[in-house]
């Protein structure tokens, strides 16, 4: 039962479960045009859901998960916005857009100098997770509560794996910041319960760090 458990162990290092990361030194930042911001508080956000939840149901969403190194450990690459918090890349889904199309869609517009163009080098990987939001005004969870019935919000993360160079583009209302996994693995008051909750999410994998 040993040897079998150590090669299954074996297997999951050396197959699938193996996720190349490459230096954060590989890669080039610059800045464009600001997004504007929808919401001035957060009584306009919750106002500008129901809006939508009316107009077209369930809200989608699709998030990036971006692993680069730095100083031989796994950093998230995560967008601040307004200084004030932190997002993964990505956004809403448009009505009947599938979800890899507008993962690319909403990297392209947040990361790359062609906003308007869909740039098909975003190389989309597994689904790890789905969090979803029961109601307008409370958190999101990681599963979907068993007596809800009509949640209002479906966020799901998408990993993507980055070539070993590549130019991110940024709006100039946010930073796009590299944060290491043991920084950020359980701490919910700063950066949410979707982020902290990322490192658990990639507890599967194995890390392989390819230097330049």
């Amino acid at each position: 039962m040993e040897d079998g458990t150590v090669s299954s162990l074996n297997n999951n290092i050396n197959g699938s479960y193996v996720l190349d990361i490459y230096p954060l030194s590989g890669y080039h930042f610059g800045s464009k045009e600001a997004i504007p911001n929808k919401d001035e508080t957060l009584a306009d956000r919750i106002q500008r859901l129901k809006t939508n939840y009316a107009t077209n149901g369930l809200r989608t969403c699709v998030e990036a998960v971006i692993l680069v190194e730095l100083f031989k450990h796994p950093h998230l690459l995560v967008l601040q916005v307004r200084n004030s918090f932190y997002k993964l890349p990505g956004g809403r889904l448009r009505p009947a857009e599938s979800d890899i199309d507008g993962l690319k869609g909403k990297l392209s517009s947040k990361l790359s100098v062609n906003e308007d163009v869909l740039d098909n080098d975003w190389k989309i990987g597994e689904c790890l997770g789905m969090w979803w939001r029961p109601d307008f005004e409370t958190i999101l969870f990681p599963y979907l509560p068993p007596n809800t019935r009509r949640p209002k919000e479906c966020t799901k993360l998408f990993l993507v794996k980055l070539p070993a160079n590549r130019k991110f583009i940024v709006p100039r209302n946010m930073k796009l910041l590299a944060i290491p996994l043991c920084e950020i693995h359980g701490n919910h008051k700063t950066y949410g319960s979707i982020i902290s909750g990322v490192p658990l999410l990639l507890s599967k994998f194995s890390f392989n760090i390819i230097e330049g």
